[in-house]
């Protein structure tokens, strides 16, 4: 839910040699074009795009975006680099694909449920989606995000937001703070996960060296002394219970800000809710 950047193209290197490049060209899903009788011929039997996007993911979940590759996709594949281009035109297809295809993992909240419940069910299974594909925060916000799952997830949460019953105008600010928070908080927690597993220790164990080599630098500890009574307050025995509680308090803080608003503005849904009469 983060919105697409722009793409910064150069119309002097020739668009149409390089799909890349081309400003007409904004998504995979806007142009599908029909491979050419001659690309037809390099199909391999057994290949097809479906295939060819869960490998793409097990190889972005296991390597990483920075080490993605046509070529590296073709070895897993055991097929030829140009084998895959029968089916796409760029490596940002298939990026793009991949994206995609991980939001079905998103299961659609329950309908018969509270817009507060479901706003949290949403959030938390959009930061466990980033935690668990780090690689999909860059590019969230490098494609428009309108493949067949992603415009799913976006009516669900846009079905959550209207429920809420704030004004019209002030509906996408709202889902900006939600969302874009998750966004962030799943980021880092993703990176902070990653890096762990890279060295081999858990995050208590990376937590507790971290913190042991920052107080043994004389210009750093003073800052990690003077915020001892805060985490001490902040609860929770491991890393992961820690970060539970802050992500369910800021939601929640989220969430009572909504609400705030919406009795400002006599929204009849959070009257209801709190046994109230709309004013």
């Amino acid at each position: 839910m983060v919105p697409a950047s722009d793409r910064v193209t150069d119309p002097a290197k020739n668009p149409e040699k390089n799909p890349e490049k081309n400003p007409a060209r904004t998504s995979v899903w806007l142009d599908r074009r029909t491979p050419s009788r001659t690309r037809r011929t390099e199909s391999p039997a057994g290949l097809d795009l479906t295939r060819i996007t869960e490998a793409s993911v097990r190889l972005l979940d296991a390597e990483g975006l920075a080490k993605f590759s046509m070529r590296r996709l073709a070895a897993e594949l055991d097929v030829t680099a140009m084998s895959l281009y029968w089916y796409v035109d760029t490596k940002d297809d298939l990026l793009e694909l991949a994206l995609d295809s991980v939001y079905a993992e998103i299961a659609p909240p329950r309908e018969d449920t509270d817009w507060r419940e479901r706003l949290r069910e949403l959030a938390r299974t959009y930061r466990e989606l980033i935690v668990r594909h780090i690689w999909i925060s860059p590019l969230a916000g490098t494609f428009l995000n309108i493949g067949p799952n992603s415009v799913l997830f976006s009516s669900a949460v846009m079905d959550v937001i209207r429920a809420t019953g704030l004004p019209l105008e002030r509906q996408t600010g709202a889902l900006s703070a939600v969302f874009q928070f998750v966004y962030g908080f799943g980021t880092v927690e993703g990176h902070f996960k990653a890096r762990c597993d890279a060295t081999g220790l858990t995050q208590d164990a990376y937590h507790r060296h971290a913190m042991g080599t920052i107080r043994a630098q004389p210009h750093l500890r003073a800052i990690v002394e003077s915020s001892d009574d805060l985490m001490a307050a902040r609860g929770g025995d491991t890393v992961e219970e820690m970060r539970e509680r802050d992500f369910d308090f800021a939601l929640d803080l989220l969430i009572a800000g909504i609400e705030t608003m919406c009795e400002r503005t006599g929204s009849p849904t959070t009257a209801a809710h709190r046994g109230q009469q709309p004013q």
